[in-house]
């Protein structure tokens, strides 16, 4: 026995699981289970327990975004700051047309037992579905098992998945560092204003700031652009605008 090496994000040394060699098939195949989504992959689909019921991802909040992230652990300290964060901001996400998704590796009975805890000791109330990922199934389908952090809790990642289940952003931090959830809001309103109004947002950009226009493709283009005084133009292919929204 021994453990096969050099397979891209998810050869089995990744989980420390030591498997027989094993044929280039075999091994492409476990590369592709065990490989990290990326941005513009249409999010893997898994059905899983959560503290709302079974889900099959695929079926939740049909028609809008949504966010899943994930936590080291039921019961620590910086997840119940992160948790509170996102359920005290649910209503506001709810009004962005943005379902939330938690997941963990513990178990539902942890999950509910973590949850009444904290609504009992702070009342904030995780109304969200959190996953119970007991078999790391869920976890090892999205690269939330990183083992150099850890090979048995998920870093804390965050998907924003569009309404055709695609991956627009992802973020990761590592288990002592807890996430910016006004980052968080912000990257969602400007993936969502990019999407209306087909601009692109600028460094440090937040809603109601100029947004960049597209720069020109043609000669024609930017001979408009250059005469075009209701814009802000650092030079033809930087060029900036409002958009009241």
């Amino acid at each position: 026995m021994r453990i096969i090496t050099g397979c891209a994000y998810g050869g089995p040394e990744i989980w420390g699981i030591e498997k027989p060699l094993i044929d280039n098939n075999t091994m492409e195949e476990q590369s592709q289970v065990y490989s990290m989504p990326r941005i513009g992959d249409q999010a893997p689909d898994f059905e899983a327990v959560t503290t709302t019921g079974k889900m099959k991802f695929s079926d939740y909040a049909p028609g809008q975004w949504k966010i899943l992230f994930s936590h080291p652990a039921d019961f620590t300290p910086v997840c119940t700051t992160e948790m509170s964060g996102f359920a005290e901001r649910q209503e506001e996400f709810a009004a962005m047309n943005t379902a939330l998704i938690g997941l963990s590796i513990d178990s539902i009975h942890s999950h509910l037992a973590w949850v009444d805890n904290v609504r009992n000791n702070t009342g904030v109330y995780f109304k969200f579905p959190i996953i119970a990922d007991l078999d790391m199934k869920v976890s090892k389908l999205y690269g939330m098992l990183q083992p150099n952090e850890s090979e048995t809790a998920a870093v804390r990642a965050v998907f924003f998945i569009d309404p055709e289940n695609k991956i627009r952003l992802i973020m990761y931090y590592p288990l002592n560092v807890g996430r910016n959830m006004d980052e968080i809001m912000r990257a969602l309103h400007a993936l969502q204003f990019s999407d209306e109004h087909k601009v692109a947002m600028p460094l440090n950009w937040k809603h109601g700031d100029k947004v960049i226009v597209p720069p020109p493709k043609t000669l024609e283009e930017m001979d408009l652009r250059l005469a075009d005084d209701s814009i802000e133009r650092i030079d033809f292919y930087l060029a900036k605008k409002e958009i009241n929204a």
